[in-house]
């Protein structure tokens, strides 16, 4: 039977919970209270808002950030990421369940919990399968622009909530058309508290944290008062809106009633007809919310020299998802602005959000009946406040500058998302992406490469004044060997050939070379004949030794009419030496 540190080792490597538990003292315990409360203070307006984004109660923001935060917790590895609901996560959920039920129905809060349920499995699935690879296919240009998009969208649609007019869409010309046809019905009320709480939180967020500093103010206590900025704009307008009668004399929304106790205990739907039509958005939340945690992790990981393990997030935003298909959430992932608070505040392990849980916890057991009227407008600011840090057009210059071809994936995600909706968008974009990888691949750079003079480095002949023999015609090859690209390298080198009529020797330099799979070693069989008819040795260099392991596996070598080199110096030498 294993000893207990052995057992717990085994734990670990599945709960991580077991492993920094271990080292937990009562210095880790302080500066997690600290953090615990900073975050609880950013997170309660925050939940609200992004519940009320995704269409569902405001009450489910907060049940959305208890369960998940505490699971994240035991299964995950970054110190710092907070979990809970987030604005693309929450623009995605409302995309894929608003046209399902009527807004604040009890199927259209099961279709969310269904949708996380599915988001929580598909994310568990690619963690045990170690599959968190595949992420890798959403470039970053392409998750910028579907970010900044999403941010114009998330803004646009909460213009609504600002203006006191009734509005919706899906797109950008949508809800511009939405919001034109009822600018009529602005309500004055409204409007001025909409335009008070996001000058207010936009003040907050630039310049009252420098304020408090020259007061002599210490930085922790500064920024626990700078991030209780979106608080104090919810207690002041709720105040007014009840001391005022806003609602009832004015038309001003509110919240309303909010379910006062504990996070349900929910079930979600399983049939199949609802999962067929929330399998794709699944899909897509737990790929987005997975790329956008997993880098932020990794960020504030690399910082205090500390390390994630992806395939293990993948289980710990799984379990998260779950937790929250069962206590009535809706899908979450790792906010960027709440896991940076975060580790400013001083969080050490994962158990400052288990505290931040049992904040809310509270908040939802105590506060509910408190923001019965807070106004909707309140929450519309907290949110474009929040979401216009996302927008970043610069994504548009730098791949411009750098690569058009990622800026034609880049500004297609930004296009099709802004007008044909987030689902549609962020597929275009990593379809675009795949697409143009493949066509990269499919067209590798090739060199004609020379000696540099007095040394035993060649270097293409385009770049570099080298010497050449025109009868050894040498191709450097900057990318493995595959169906996409062996015919490609064939019809170029049989080309080269035809230009050179002196040629003896084609030497295939392979240093950047890490795999030859079946279809290229037909080609290289091909070239190696055709070559061999026209009276022209065909020769390999460099080639790497877990390649030159697979082409001992075949009659490749048996049947090649030259010779592999060790080194292209080598080659040379020889060739010069002895031409045929």
């Amino acid at each position: 039977m294993p000893s207990s540190p052995a057992l717990l080792d085994r734990l670990a490597r599945f709960m991580p919970v077991f492993d920094w538990g271990r080292r937990y003292d009562r210095a880790a315990l302080g500066n997690d209270l600290v953090a615990a409360v900073i975050v609880t203070i950013m997170l309660i307006p925050q939940s609200l808002a992004y519940a009320l984004l995704a269409g569902l109660p405001a009450e489910t923001g907060i049940y959305a950030s208890i369960a998940p935060i505490l699971l994240y917790a035991i299964f995950g590895t970054s110190r710092v990421l907070a979990v809970g609901p987030v604005a693309v996560v929450s623009l995605m959920t409302a995309a894929a369940i608003g046209n399902l039920a009527a807004p604040g129905s009890p199927e259209l809060l099961t279709a969310a919990i269904t949708l996380a349920f599915l988001s929580g499995l598909i994310l568990i699935l690619l963690g045990a399968l170690r599959l968190g690879f595949l992420a890798n296919f959403l470039s970053h240009p392409v998750v910028a622009g579907f970010i900044t998009a999403a941010g114009i969208l998330i803004a646009m649609s909460q213009l609504r909530h600002i203006l006191g007019i009734p509005a919706g869409g899906d797109t950008l010309p949508e809800l511009l058309a939405s919001l034109s046809a009822n600018l009529g019905g602005i309500n004055p009320i409204t409007l001025a508290l909409g335009v008070a709480a996001t000058a207010f939180l936009v003040w907050v967020r630039k310049g009252l944290m420098p304020l408090l500093l020259k007061t002599g103010m210490t930085p922790r206590l500064a920024g626990v008062l700078a991030k209780a900025g979106p608080v104090a704009a919810v207690v002041v307008t709720t105040w007014a809106t009840w001391a005022f009668g806003l609602s009832e004399n004015f038309g001003v929304r509110v919240v309303g009633e909010v379910p006062q106790g504990l996070p349900p205990l929910t079930m979600p739907s399983f049939s199949l007809e609802l999962w067929g039509t929330l399998i794709g958005s699944a899909v897509l939340i737990s790929v987005i919310g997975f790329v956008e945690s997993v880098s932020v992790a990794q960020t504030l990981a690399a910082r205090k020299r500390q390390r994630i393990v992806p395939d293990q997030e993948l289980i710990g935003l799984g379990a998260a998802n779950v937790g929250a298909a069962f206590t009535g959430g809706f899908p979450v992932t790792g906010g960027f602005a709440r896991s940076v608070v975060n580790f400013d505040a001083g969080a050490e392990t994962p158990a400052a959000g288990a505290y931040t849980a049992i904040g809310l916890l509270l908040a939802a057991l105590v506060l509910t009946p408190l923001i019965h009227y807070l106004p909707q407008a309140t929450l519309a600011a907290t949110i474009i406040v929040a979401v216009l840090s996302l927008v970043d057009f610069s994504i548009l210059k730098k791949t411009w500058a750098y690569s058009r071809a990622d800026f034609a994936a880049v500004s297609t995600t930004i296009a099709l998302t802004l007008g044909f909706g987030v689902e549609l968008g962020v597929t275009a974009g990593v379809v675009l992406s795949i697409l143009i990888h493949l066509y990269k691949s499919s067209r590798p750079h090739m060199a004609v490469v020379g000696r540099v003079p007095g040394t035993e480095h060649f270097r293409n002949v385009n770049r570099h004044a080298v010497e050449i023999d025109e009868t050894v015609l040498t191709l450097r090859v900057d990318e493995s060997l595959y169906f996409a690209n062996a015919r490609y390298l064939e019809d170029s080198l049989y080309d080269m050939v035809a230009a050179r009529p002196k040629l003896k020797h084609v030497v295939l330099m392979c240093p950047a070379v890490n795999e030859i799979d079946m279809s290229a070693l037909e080609s290289l069989e091909a070239i190696n004949e055709r070559l061999k008819a026209l009276g022209v040795t065909f020769h390999l260099s460099e080639v790497k030794g877990p390649v030159m392991d697979r082409l001992k596996t075949c009659d490749f070598l048996t049947h090649l009419s030259g010779k592999v080199f060790l080194s292209q110096h080598q080659a040379a030498l020889e060739l010069a030496a002895k031409p045929t």
